[in-house]
């Protein structure tokens, strides 16, 4: 299954990851963007923050003590090693928002390239960091892993970390990092579930994206036209997913970019 066959992914990720050391000029750079740049927020009722909202099974997050226990059977079994967060639980739902990231980091993550990651990871963490606010993050190329669960916490710094230690791969799988951000943020009970594809678009291993594209509630493309680009398909991806398509030249598009893609 997916979800097996993710999980031993990411422990295989994680074992390279030790291998390769930190960028620390990287790391600073990402926080001197981090420090400057926020999107517009958008507006929300507090009140429904509160648990005021209709009772939803989520994953556990050390709060509710309800059990929804017919769903954490099905899911204990397909972890043979379960941890907290597969115990699912009955919680009352207000406004929140998830998003998941995903980030194509198939060639060489250098120059303008890692400024767009810099100031996407950085933008959605300011933007996303309210009470009950979810952000995931997917990395993809060739395979694709998710290096930020929806249900964890992690600084701007150490989710760029984790994208700029990844190897440099060749080809591009879109379709495998969308499958993956799909099964992530069908996890979540928020109000709105939101993907948001960071790539160029330029498509050569794998199955038609566009497939998984429709299986979004809303899927937002961020198009790196700084190279090589295809923007036939990242408008069918965007179109496909319920969402919309902005292109990113710069570092400087992102905030604008975001600004158009997610405020209603």
């Amino acid at each position: 299954m997916l979800v097996t066959s993710q999980a031993a992914r990411r422990r295989e990720l994680d074992q390279l990851l030790e291998d390769v050391p930190p960028d620390r000029e990287v790391a600073a750079m990402a926080q001197r963007i981090a420090r400057r740049l926020s999107i517009r927020r958008r507006p929300r009722d507090t009140r429904q923050e509160r648990g005021t909202g209709a009772l939803a099974s989520v994953p556990y997050r050390y709060g509710s003590d309800d059990i929804d226990l017919d769903k954490t059977i099905e899911m204990l079994t397909e972890r043979p090693r379960p941890e907290d967060t597969d115990i699912i639980v009955r919680e009352r739902m207000g406004s929140r928002r998830a998003a998941v990231l995903i980030v194509d980091v198939s060639g060489s993550m250098r120059g303008e390239k890692v400024r767009i990651a810099a100031a996407t990871v950085a933008a959605l963490s300011a933007d996303l960091s309210g009470a009950g606010d979810q952000l995931a993050v997917v990395a993809f190329w060739s395979d694709a892993a998710l290096l930020k669960p929806l249900t964890t916490r992690a600084t701007p710094t150490a989710l760029l970390d984790q994208l700029l230690r990844i190897p440099a791969r060749g080809l591009t799988n879109v379709g495998f990092g969308l499958q993956v951000a799909q099964t992530e943020l069908a996890r979540s009970a928020a109000r709105r579930r939101t993907a948001i594809l960071l790539t160029d678009a330029v498509h050569n291993a794998g199955p038609d994206p566009r497939t998984f594209a429709r299986r979004f509630p809303e899927l937002h493309v961020l198009l790196e036209t700084d190279g090589e680009h295809d923007a036939p398909l990242g408008r069918d991806l965007a179109r496909l997913g319920h969402g919309r398509m902005a292109p990113v030249h710069s570092h400087r598009d992102v905030a604008p970019a975001l600004n158009r893609v997610l405020t209603n």
